[in-house]
């Protein structure tokens, strides 16, 4: 046996039978490009569906002479041996490759079960055991979904590219499997001091990493900076991600770097992440959102900028602010000052999703205080509203 890649893009190719092997064998061929003709008296809902939409042509009828002419490749699933045979011997007389659903070892060409992430095809076979094999796909797809295997390439793109990866919270387990892939394909990492770091200790050796961290009052790189790396290093012909904690495009300055992207002239992509103003909460049993307690949330980047306190103290629902602690006090009198009742619960929690997890629990009223006492810091996320009396506080 000698394994192949056929490309069938525009194609003839003939399926001959309309139950579910049929269809999902059709389903492939239409995914691949190919000119499908569906021969069978009677198709099943899936393949209906395909014919209705035009991708496939449907011949409500008998398998005939001369069904395979200008054909380049055919699938036999009709379940009846006899039929089969038939369509099995035309081809072979045509010089047609065939590939039989009913008998493995009867086929001229076989269908394997193919892995697919990205540009990746893992095709798999089994000795003629298409359950086996599928079952061994499955296997080798979880790999490729969370980068367990090697998946950088080592030739040049014929052109650089950015991708904006949110990285989550903290855990690196929380990072999407599109975002872990990613990463696991780049020649350069930009990375913020919040992403998730262990990853990086992943990387090839020769992979270039650019620290971007940024803290109050203290910057690595300032945002014109960062942008101009990420277009310097794709118009070198690099793949470059940008890994940033939680969600690029949740106070993230991610619509930022794909607008210089975009005005470069240069590819850009953005893979969405776990925001840390939902997620870190959810890790200390706060909802943000609670029927009978919350019906909406707000979202503040609380250490650089300078709130309506009049219109935020007359929301009702959940005020999340991120990295707040320093003014947390100054935060705190301002909302009670303008109306908020000084008995509203609050919820600190820093390293959200991390082992060093904290949550501080109080009022506006007591919540800075206890924040001094406990020596609380930032990473912390900050929490108001009575959903965060329902933390999980030990």
């Amino acid at each position: 046996m000698h394994a192949l890649f056929l490309d069938v893009r525009g194609r003839r190719v003939v399926v001959v039978g309309g139950g579910p092997v049929a269809a999902r064998r059709t389903a492939r061929l239409v995914d691949d490009g190919a000119d499908v003709l569906v021969v069978a008296p009677d198709v099943c809902e899936d393949l209906a569906a395909l014919v209705a939409s035009g991708a496939v042509q449907h011949e409500q009828r008998d398998y005939a002479d001369g069904d395979l002419d200008g054909a380049w490749l055919v699938h036999t699933a009709t379940g009846v041996r006899t039929i089969d045979d038939r369509v099995a011997a035309d081809a072979e007389a045509a010089r047609v490759w065939c590939v039989r659903a009913d008998d493995a070892a009867r086929s001229s060409a076989w269908s394997p079960a193919v892995a697919r992430a990205g540009d990746v095809d893992v095709a798999v076979t089994a000795g003629g055991d298409p359950r086996r094999a599928a079952r061994l796909r499955s296997a080798i797809a979880v790999l490729l979904d969370t980068a367990g295997l090697p998946l950088r390439h080592h030739r040049p793109p014929a052109r650089g590219s950015v991708t904006l990866v949110g990285g989550g919270p903290g855990d690196p387990g929380l990072i999407t499997t599109k975002g872990r892939r990613a990463l696991a394909e780049a020649d350069v990492v930009v990375v913020d001091r919040l992403a998730p770091r262990e990853l990086l200790d992943d990387l090839d050796e020769d992979v270039e990493v650019v620290e971007a961290g940024k803290a109050p009052h203290a910057h690595t790189l300032t945002q014109t900076e960062i942008n101009a790396v990420l277009v310097e290093r794709a118009r070198a012909g690099k793949r470059v991600v940008r890994l940033k904690g939680g969600d690029p495009y949740v106070l993230g300055r991610g619509g930022e770097e794909v607008q210089a992207c975009v005005a470069a002239g240069v590819p850009v992509t953005v893979v969405p992440g776990v925001t840390s103003a939902i997620a870190v909460p959810g890790a200390a049993g706060i909802p943000v959102t609670h029927r009978g307690l919350s019906r909406q949330v707000t979202i503040l980047s609380a250490h650089d900028s300078t709130p309506h306190w009049p219109d935020l103290a007359r929301l009702d629902g959940t005020l999340v602010l991120l990295m707040g602690v320093a003014r947390l006090g100054e935060y705190a009198a301002a909302l009670v000052a303008h109306g908020r009742d000084e008995a509203t619960p609050v919820a600190v929690v820093e390293n959200g999703t991390l082992p060093g997890q904290r949550t501080t629990v109080g009022t506006l009223a007591t919540i800075a205080g206890l924040a001094r006492a406990r020596g609380v810091t930032n990473p912390a996320v900050i929490v108001v509203g009575d959903v965060a009396a329902l933390a999980d506080v030990p």
